[in-house]
């Protein structure tokens, strides 16, 4: 989408108010919404988030310089320039990356798996990833205690779950 105020650059920043039950949505580029007086919250944090990242890629096992750099296919970011300025170049950066982030956001949150938020009790069925961990979990156990009738019960309703959920995603 193009800034709606240069008409030159990316809208990176979409401004939302609602007047009079309306709402208007206006599309900028960051230097015409650094002109209007929004700016970035990350832009005078104490502690640059670029810090924070090259901090944790340098205590990694794999130094930047032990395996060859991956660049981005769409922007042409590489991951070194990624952990010198902290921000990605555009959203298939992530899945560029995917090798080299997944320990580091295991080691920020203890999972790479962002799991979301529950819904509330009584809306809309279980969240099928959700069916799937607590079938796992059971499934763990029931190995642990050795009883193997039910952990090949759990294994097959997992089987099915997974079925199930990969079914859904590709519908949609």
């Amino acid at each position: 989408m193009v800034c709606q105020d240069c008409k030159k650059q990316t809208a990176t920043v979409h401004l939302t108010q609602i007047i009079n039950n309306e709402k208007l949505v206006v599309s900028l580029c960051k230097d015409c919404a650094a002109k209007r007086g929004f700016h970035s919250p990350l832009d005078n944090v104490p502690f640059p988030l670029s810090d924070l990242i090259s901090g944790l890629i340098q205590q990694s096992p794999q130094k930047p310089g032990d395996i060859p750099d991956i660049t981005c296919s769409r922007c042409g970011l590489t991951f070194e320039q990624f952990a010198h300025q902290g921000r990605f170049g555009c959203g298939e950066c992530y899945s560029a990356f995917r090798s080299r982030l997944e320990p580091i956001m295991r080691k920020i949150h203890g999972s790479s798996l962002h799991k979301g938020k529950m819904p509330v009790a009584g809306e809309g069925e279980p969240i099928p990833v959700r069916e799937e961990e607590r079938l796992e979990e059971m499934l763990k156990k029931a190995i642990e205690s050795e009883d193997f009738e039910r952990a090949a019960d759990l294994r097959d309703k997992l089987k099915a779950v997974r079925e199930a959920h990969l079914i859904t995603k590709d519908e949609e």
